[in-house]
């Protein structure tokens, strides 16, 4: 009877440490992948909001819908990690005027 359980602690032993392996590989299997997609959408983010800023620097002006797809961009874009050059040209976006310069402006002089 002995023998028996000697046999039956061995292979109770295996089966749990190559369960335990298993699940400790597809764990950090999973967290690497899972690592490798959050900073690809970080990458996305960034660039996305690089983008606008070129955009509405050059118009002069950024809309209030745009202001608010930005904010939302940003604040993920940061829960993410991002920080650094990002947080400058969100701060440049927010401080630009929701409108346009109004065309009747432009061709006005003063006396």
């Amino acid at each position: 009877m002995n023998v028996w359980a000697t046999i039956l602690t061995a292979i109770i032993s295996t089966s749990v440490g190559a369960v335990v392996t298993a699940i400790v590989g597809n764990f950090k299997s999973g967290h690497a992948k899972n690592k490798a997609i959050q900073s690809g959408l970080q990458s996305l983010l960034r660039a996305e909001i690089i983008r606008q800023h070129e955009k509405y620097t050059d118009r002069g002006y950024c809309p209030i819908y745009a202001k608010d797809a930005l904010r939302r961009e940003y604040e993920s874009y940061h829960l993410l990690g991002g920080n650094g050059v990002i947080t400058d040209l969100y701060n440049d976006l927010i401080a630009l005027p929701e409108l346009p310069p109004h065309p009747d402006n432009e061709n006005k002089t003063e006396d």
